[in-house]
């Protein structure tokens, strides 16, 4: 395999960030080939191991969105991240926050820290693709970011903020969500907000 035409088909299929399963599927060799070439190829400076079986493209490194979505599978970005970028809380959080089905976890990868908490299964729902500017990025509706915010105040795991901006929010769609974590205290958390 040459490196050149790796990084060439990896970038036409869009895999900047590959699990090493990924990669096989793509360029089909025996599993002790693919190990090396990844091994000397990062060492070479091609790739950047992520962590465990988890690759990037040291030219072309995703953004930290993608990074989030694929450190830990399943996974959206939600909470503060999310309530941040579409303008509900007015802080911008140091770590890159979303909701998995999965055990909490956190990941720092080059100074950037990435955050993942556990919802319930039910409740994995309300986020969509995001395309813009070139990514891939799954990510909550804004609604949904903040139903997933308000159970984590209701179980003790956050502090309420009295600087929500909730004037662009289906209120509807939020209880919607909301209901979806069978506590009454989300519940009443939503009629709380101003």
């Amino acid at each position: 395999m040459k490196p050149l035409l790796v990084r060439e088909e990896l970038l036409n299929r869009g895999m900047r960030v590959f699990t090493t399963l990924d990669f096989s599927r793509v360029f089909l060799k025996p599993p002790e080939q693919i190990q090396y070439f990844l091994e000397t190829q990062t060492q070479q400076g091609l790739f950047i191991r992520l962590k465990k079986g988890l690759y990037a493209l040291k030219t072309d490194l995703p953004s930290d969105e993608e990074l989030a979505n694929a450190l830990y599978k399943p996974s959206y970005l939600s909470f503060e991240y999310a309530l941040s970028k579409y303008g509900i809380i007015p802080e911008s959080p140091y770590n890159l926050t979303s909701a998995t089905t999965n055990p909490t976890r956190l990941y720092t990868i080059a100074h950037q820290a990435y955050s993942y908490y556990t919802i319930k299964q039910k409740a994995y729902t309300g986020y969509y693709l995001d395309t813009g500017g070139g990514k891939r990025v799954l990510i909550a509706e804004p609604e949904k970011a903040l139903a997933d915010f308000l159970y984590f105040i209701a179980i003790g795991q956050r502090f309420w903020n009295d600087r929500f901006n909730i004037s662009n929010l289906d209120k509807n769609k939020l209880i919607t969500y909301a209901k979806l974590f069978k506590r009454p205290k989300v519940l009443e958390l939503v009629e709380k907000l101003p």
